[in-house]
Formats: C-alpha cells, sequence, structure tokens
C-alpha cells in the first residue's frame, strides 16, 4: 500500500509539472503569434504610407501641391500626428466609380476608449473647392503612436502648415504598437527624401546617410 500510495503521489506530481509546463509553453505560443501578428500590422501600416509618400503628386505650381502635416492632442496625456497629402495610385478606391490617378490620402490616430486605430482616409478626384471626404479604412489597430517630422533643410519640425509654399526635403514617420507581454513596444520607422533626384526618381535615405533610388527605407525595433 505504501508504495502504491507514493507511485500515486509522484504521478500526480509529474502529471500537475506536465499541465503546467503545457499551459506555459501555449502561453508563449499565443504571444509569440500576437507578436508577430502586431509586427506584420505594424509593418503593413508602414509600408503603405512609405509608398504613398513615394508617389507624392507635384505640380509645376505649388499651389497644385498638398502636403499638410499637423500635430492633436488625443488626451491630456497624448498627442498624434495627422498626415495629408495628394498622392498618384493606380489602385482604384470605388470600383464602379470613375476615378483619376489623383488621391487625396491622409493618415491619422483615432482612439475610443482603450482601442486605438491607424487610418487611412482616400479621397478619389480630390478637389480644393470640395469639402473632403473618401473611403476611410482601419490599416492597422492596437497603435500607441503615430509621429510624423518634418525637415525643411535646418530643423525638424511636428507640422508643417497648409500655407507653406515648398515641400519638406525630408519626411520620417515613426508607427509604434502598444506593448505585447513583458516586452516593449513594436516600432517601425523610415525615412523619405522629397527632393528629387537626376531623373525625377524620390530618393529615400538610409539612418547611416546612404541613398537608394525610388524606395523607402524601414526598420523594426522591439524595445
Amino acid at each position: 500500500m505504501v508504495e502504491v500510495l507514493v507511485a500515486s503521489m509522484i504521478g500526480v506530481f509529474i502529471a500537475v509539472v506536465a499541465a503546467g509546463a503545457l499551459r506555459a509553453l501555449t502561453a508563449s505560443s499565443e504571444l509569440a503569434d500576437q507578436n508577430i501578428n502586431a509586427a506584420a500590422e505594424v509593418r503593413f501600416a508602414a509600408n503603405m504610407i512609405a509608398r504613398d509618400l513615394q508617389n507624392l503628386y507635384r505640380d509645376q505650381s505649388i499651389e497644385n501641391t498638398r502636403l499638410i502635416g499637423t500635430l492633436e492632442e488625443l488626451d491630456q496625456n497624448s498627442s498624434t500626428s495627422y498626415l495629408i497629402f495628394y498622392t498618384l495610385g493606380r489602385t482604384k478606391a470605388r470600383e464602379d466609380q470613375p476615378e483619376g490617378d489623383l488621391y487625396e490620402v491622409e493618415y491619422f490616430l483615432a482612439k475610443e476608449g482603450e482601442t486605438s486605430m491607424l487610418m487611412r482616409r482616400l479621397w478619389p478626384n480630390p478637389s480644393k473647392d470640395v469639402e473632403p471626404g473618401g473611403v476611410l479604412t482601419v490599416i492597422a489597430e492596437d497603435i500607441e503612436v503615430f509621429e510624423v517630422q518634418y525637415f525643411d533643410g535646418e530643423a525638424w519640425n511636428y507640422e508643417w502648415p497648409e500655407d507653406m509654399q515648398s515641400l519638406p526635403e525630408l519626411v520620417t514617420v515613426t508607427i509604434a504598437g502598444k506593448p505585447l507581454g513583458r516586452g516593449g513596444p513594436l516600432t517601425e520607422s523610415f525615412i523619405v527624401s522629397l527632393v528629387r533626384a537626376q531623373g525625377g526618381d524620390i530618393t529615400a535615405l538610409e539612418s547611416t546617410g546612404q541613398a537608394e533610388s525610388g524606395s523607402a527605407t524601414t526598420g523594426t525595433t522591439t524595445e
């Protein structure tokens, strides 16, 4: 009886340890999946914004070129950037409607209670004489930071007013998701140069100062 009792206790102990290890493994797997999905959303949003900036519409008259950057408070403890500009696109926003290739696009962070979303508004056939409209979509969820800065050749600024008579030389965008688990937030940032290179391409600069024609440099870091 004693041997049976001891064997039973050992069996119960092994079962408890195995169940705990299984729960820990399951939790780790779920957290890893959440991190992968969150990183993919942040990267997707960064790539979309970079692509739109690369296709920034330019007119011979600065009056017909649009790029507006503002900084607005979300609440007492946080603020977010609003980025509006004209871009050239080949993908229609509305399949059943006539559209050109000029679109007004806006990016901003929206918060409702504990929910935060990075939004994209795409307006076909925009006009400065008409109230802004368009198709509004969520491109990333659980985003804590959307920050845009503009370099005028001498200093970085958090805003680029509508009455500016020129485009910034550089635009840097930072997107950060909510922290998951014990790690820091997933962050994606990139810099796009709006200075036209020879041949009319937009040059994207890496943080090291090296240049690559026609593309934006992005990088994901986990703090």
